[in-house]
């Protein structure tokens, strides 16, 4: 049975990931090992990795995930207080799918998608 996802990510620099992740969207490192040219991140109920890809173009990589929340308007509000950059073409709106939603590029630009059932 399935119980839980841990997506895998690409990262050129494992400082600037740590610093995005922690500093801009309140994420923690997960385990008390410190692994060379990977990284483990949990926020709440979530886990994601990523690992080293130092030749990452970010202008073609298409690393996406997509997030469900329970409370999107105060995490989207949260990090906009906190100056993080919302996706030009992905803020906060009401899809005609049934999910509020709202996008962010990371530094690497793997898009993470933020979404909650109205």
């Amino acid at each position: 049975m399935l119980t839980t996802i841990h997506p895998k990510l690409p990262m050129r620099d494992k400082n600037v990931t740590l610093a995005y992740y922690t500093k801009k969207l309140g994420f923690h490192i997960f385990g008390s090992v410190d692994y060379d040219g990977y990284l483990m991140l949990e926020k709440d109920q979530i886990q994601i990795h990523f690992f080293e890809f130092k030749g990452l173009d970010p202008k073609t990589n298409y690393g996406q995930v997509y997030i469900r929340t329970n409370s999107i308007v105060d995490f989207y509000t949260a990090l906009v207080n906190n100056n993080t950059k919302i996706h030009p073409n992905g803020p906060l709106e009401t899809k005609p799918w049934g999910q509020m939603e709202f996008s962010l590029l990371d530094p690497d630009s793997n898009l993470l998608t933020f979404g909650q059932p109205i």
